[in-house]
Formats: structure tokens, sequence, C-alpha cells
């Protein structure tokens, strides 16, 4: 085993992790990967990413719900309302190709013609995707002589070099992969993500390109992904910002020889909990890796009233500029999360408001317990956990986020210098 791995068992799947970034990582068989540097915005480093099909691939998709959208967005929904299969998907990173107007369009276009063309497939059957800075035109020159590269050294690259190509302020690469040996299914199940600043629910500014070897039918495809990104990506924020360029990806080319997953089938429960455990691992990473963070954030809110109160209370919490600075600086301030809390107008009794954080109460019965120094010293962790039990009902729900410090600032000030 790698080193920096541990191996999981889990319910017939096995899953490698390894925390801090890439090493290895289990390729779906049947896929193709090529990186490139076209020097779109960065020197020195690859920022073009392919990746291709042997064989037709069912796929399916969800993207921004933001009213601006960027012109990759627009093609690939537009597309993806009809077909259920592709081959290719070809991403940029420095560049969102966003709010350029009908020449974005038209670039999005060309670049799935130009990929279209190398790889001598259908233009419908490739996808595109786009990230980076907002309201600056494709360098299509550059592009084009990027998508060369790409085609002619198809296969010399690995899924680890496609989540380095789509980095933008990422600090570090995103992949991650299952292992699915249950009964009659065996095969694989990877994914990259990239994703640091502009994390909100709905995505925001994430892109996630998920593979499997497995055979999936579409409607059993769909269902998968939308549970899995509502109880990750859905449910993740660094900065409470929304992207125009979010996108995930589901590629399933059968190359495993199993016969398909069916909706509500045998399999089909299997196949979407890790789905939701790949997903999952990838919600932290981008937590982890939020701009300038120095640690994971974990925002659990028990017993809310209704599922939406609990929701709410978690993403109002985990945006709470003064709870991210409090949390970075070791402040146990359980005040300011109360407060955040009331805020939203959800139904809950102060009285029964009890606060954790990192094991320790903080505050009982909506009222102090004295003990904000020994929690404060429990918060010097990679990570901290805030338990928020609001005694009103019987849901919960839990959010990925990350403290707030001045490397924020300095990142999103100098981005376009």
């Amino acid at each position: 085993m790698p080193e920096g791995y541990k191996e999981v068992h889990h319910q017939g799947t096995t899953t490698l992790w390894f925390q801090e970034g890439v090493v290895s990582i289990l390729t779906p068989r049947g896929f193709l990967f090529s990186v490139t540097e076209a020097g779109i915005k960065y020197s020195g480093r690859n920022d073009m990413a392919l990746i291709c099909s042997e064989g037709d691939a069912t796929v399916s998709a969800l993207f921004t719900r933001n009213r601006v959208k960027a012109a990759p967005v627009i093609l690939d929904r537009a597309r993806l309302r009809y077909a259920r299969t592709a081959r290719a998907i070809v991403v940029n990173s420095g560049n969102a190709n966003a709010c350029t107007g009908r020449r974005g369009l038209r670039d999005a276009e060309r670049i799935c013609a130009e990929v279209a063309k190398g790889l001598c497939i259908r233009q419908r059957d490739v996808l595109v995707s786009s990230t980076g800075v907002i309201g600056t035109p494709m360098p299509m020159e550059r592009v084009i002589s990027g998508i060369r590269g790409l085609v002619e050294n198809l296969g010399k690259s690995s899924i680890e070099d496609v989540a380095s190509a789509i980095m933008t302020t990422d600090t570090f690469p995103k992949a991650a992969s299952r292992e699915i040996n249950r009964g009659n299914i065996k095969g694989r199940i990877a994914a990259v993500a990239k994703g640091a600043g502009m994390i909100a629910p709905d995505m925001a500014t994430m892109l996630c390109f998920i593979i499997t070897d497995l055979a999936v039918e579409y409607r059993a495809l769909k269902a998968a992904l939308k549970d899995a990104v509502g109880r990750t990506f859905n449910l993740l924020t660094v900065d409470g910002e929304m992207s125009t360029n979010d996108s995930v990806f589901i590629m399933a080319n059968g190359a495993a020889g199993n016969r398909p997953i069916t909706h509500g089938g045998r399999y089909f429960n299997t196949f979407g909990e890790t789905l939701f455990d790949l997903c999952d691992e990838l919600s932290r990473m981008i937590a982890r890796d939020g701009e300038g963070a120095t640690r994971l954030l974990i925002i659990k809110v028990k017993r809310a009233l209704t599922r939406r109160d609990a929701r709410v209370a978690a993403l109002k919490v985990a945006n709470s500029p003064l709870v991210k600075t409090a949390i970075y600086g070791n402040d146990a301030n359980w005040g300011r999360i109360m407060a955040s809390v009331g805020s939203t107008g959800i139904r809950f009794s102060e009285e029964k408001v009890s606060i954790k954080i990192n094991g320790i109460e903080v505050a009982r019965r909506g009222c102090s317990t004295g003990r904000d120094s020994i929690a404060s010293e429990a918060m010097k962790t990679e990570e901290v956990v805030v338990e928020i039990d609001l005694g009103a009902g019987r849901y919960e729900e839990r959010v990925y986020s990350c403290d707030l410090t001045e490397g924020y600032i300095t990142i999103n000030a100098e981005y376009r210098t």
C-alpha cells in the first residue's frame, strides 16, 4: 500500500484514503487522460486537461444555480438536456469563460469541436468545463494549441495529473477513489475536484469530475449523483459566494463488465452510498483547503424542528465571519454561535440550546458553562467541530467549512494581479 494511505473496508467497498493530498488513485478501466501547459493564465504549470472514455459512457451532471452562468455551463446543460452519453470532457483553469457573451459561447463550441476533431468523435459527445477569472475572453490561440497537445498526448497522463491541472487557488490537488467488490459487482469509482474559494451551497466555484468503470443505467446514475451532491457539495461553504461555473460530472463506461446497475435495483444503494462517501471526502478536502484556511470547520446541528431548520442553522453558522474568525483565533466564543443561529428566524427556544466545541460543552440551556478556556485549548487542532443542539425536534444536518484568516483577504485582493 502506498505511504500515507490507510485502507478502510465497509459494506463491500474498499477505500484508499489519503488526507493531505494525492499519491495514487485506483483508476477505473477504459479511461484515458492528458494534461498540457497552454499558458492561459499561469506559467510553468499544466492548465488544461482531457478525460476520455474509450467507449460511450453514460453521463449525468449538475450545475450552478447562479442566474449568471458561464458559457461552458450553458453549452453543457443544453447538450445534456437530451444526451445520455458522452466520450470526453475538456477542462481549463485560469479563465472561467463567464460573462463573455456570444463570443464565449462560440469559443466553448469551438473548443468542443477541436477536441472532437482530434479524437475522431462526434462534437456532441464532448463536454467542456472552465474555471478562473470572470469577464475575460478566452485566449483561443493558446487554448487551441493546448487542445492539440492534449490529443497528441492522450493516455500519457494520470488522473492525479488532471487533479493538478484544474487547480486555481487550491494549495493541493484533490482526488479520491473507491473500489466496490460486492456480489457480482466489482468496479472502481474515482474523482478529481478543484475548489478553494467562492465555495457556497450549490457547489460553487467547484468543479468535480467523477468516473467509474461500472455499467450504470442513466436514471440510476442521475439519482445517485443528485443524492450524493445534495448531501456533500451542497453542504459545503468557504465564503458564502456562489460561482458562475459550478459543475459536477459523472461518467460510467461499463468497462467493468457488470450487468447495469438500475434505479432501485440490487446494487443501487451500494453504488449510491459509495458515491456519497467519495464526494464527502472531496468536500472535506475542499473545505480544508479554503483560501487562507488553517483548519477544517465542521458544524453539526442536532434536534432541529425540521430538516430545513437544521440546514439553515448550520449554513448560517458556517458562513458567519464572526464565528469563522473566532475559530481562527482559538476563541470559544459561543455567544457568536448563539447569535448567528438566533438570526435565522427558525423555531427554537434559547433555554433549550446547548453548544459543544470539540466535545467541550460551552453552553447549556442557553447559558455559559464556564468552560470557555478549556474549549479554547481543545480548539488548537486541524479540525474544529461545533455541535449545536437546538432541543426542538429530531432533525440534524452537517456542514463543512473553514476558518477565516488574513490569507483569504490577501489571496482575493491579489487574484487578478
